[in-house]
């Protein structure tokens, strides 16, 4: 297996944010990026989709659409497309029909920032999705760096204390999103996860002071997902979109938060008998089904299967149990960091069939 970076749900001029895709693909090459998805709002921008290099540096730029019906007083609802190759937002009143029809299209979808709290304050509504009843969407942003920043503005004070201190800001998943998340799933569903920026590179001022609330580069040195790919990238377009739509759409991924310290690495497996498994996969139960994780660095490993806790190790790169039960397994790593435990890796999981 290959694995790849990409950071997600990244807006431009064209929409809400700041910077053109141009000067997103050089932010994603200072910082060591494979891939990036840009989603600018109910607008696909075309003609910006290719590898952009420097040196012998290359990052892969993909252009997807974050759809969302702007003519309801919340504006709420929002829906991440990718790899569908036409303009949908025109369906964005019929949010179960957009899905449908980005299936019909081969492309994935997946629920942006499910749980987004309002900060009025500043201007900033509650973004959350309340569809649930919409079926056949491929996954949930269960990670958007931007709605956990919008958690922390209480008052003036603290938006000041994070804007200057970014490094600060994340802890991990909104716990309702992740209670979501484990109730879909548990349900028998198939719900892949992803880690998303929801980058704009705002221009912010206050009196005198002027800056710019989260550099891209900020984003993409922190919450990003990591693909499984089954070979390396090419260097070539459209096998290589391919790949990464491939293992978006199998789950084949896990949410790092690679700013306390590099994610890479991290390993989540199955095997049944003769079978194997990674995330995203599916394996039967056997008499002796045993689960392996390998972690970058040593940290705090737990074990979920539908949504409970059944194992925790300490200060270990290494963790193996043999499970005598199905269900949907998924792991999360903690680390310290800047005095406050952090929520470091999120896996997808491994689904353990009778």
């Amino acid at each position: 297996m290959s694995e790849i970076i990409i950071n997600l749900h990244i807006h431009t001029a064209h929409s809400d944010g700041t910077g053109s895709h141009q000067e997103i693909a050089e932010a994603a090459l200072d910082t060591g990026l494979d891939a990036v998805i840009i989603t600018d709002h109910n607008i696909l921008v075309q003609g910006q989709e290719g590898y952009h290099t420097r040196g012998d540096k290359r990052v892969l730029v993909l252009v997807g659409e974050e759809i969302h019906d702007d003519n309801t007083p919340a504006r709420n609802n929002h829906l991440l497309v990718f790899g569908a190759g036409q303009e949908l937002a025109g369906l964005a009143s019929d949010t179960q029909q957009l899905v449908d029809r980005v299936n019909d299209l081969g492309g994935l979808s997946f629920i942006a920032h499910p749980i987004d709290p309002a900060a009025a304050k500043f201007n900033q509504g509650d973004f959350s999705w309340d569809k649930w009843d919409v079926i056949g969407f491929t996954g949930i942003e269960l990670w958007n760096g931007f709605s956990e920043f919008k958690t922390r503005l209480k008052n003036i004070p603290s938006a000041l204390w994070y804007a200057h201190l970014p490094k600060r800001i994340a802890r991990g998943p909104i716990q309702e999103t992740l209670a979501i998340w484990d109730r879909l799933t548990s349900s028998g569903l198939r719900v892949v996860a992803v880690g998303g920026s929801d980058a704009h590179a705002l221009h912010a001022s206050l009196g005198p002071i002027k800056k710019t609330l989260f550099p891209y580069q900020v984003h993409f040195k922190s919450v990003n997902t990591h693909l499984l790919l089954p070979t390396e990238l090419t260097g070539g377009f459209e096998v290589d979109q391919g790949l990464i739509y491939q293992a978006l759409r199998a789950g084949h991924a896990f949410i790092g938060y690679d700013l306390p310290f590099p994610t890479t690495g991290f390993q989540f497996t199955a095997a049944s008998g003769e079978e194997e498994a990674i995330m995203g996969d599916e394996i039967p139960l056997l008499d002796s089904t045993t689960l392996e994780i390998n972690i970058p660095l040593p940290g705090e490993c737990v074990l979920i299967r539908n949504g409970i806790m059944v194992k925790k190790w300490r200060n270990r790169t290494r963790c193996s149990i043999e499970v005598t039960s199905a269900g949907i397994y998924r792991v999360e790593v903690y680390l310290p960091y800047r005095g406050r435990r952090r929520g470091w890796i999120y896996s997808n999981p491994i689904y353990i069939r009778e």
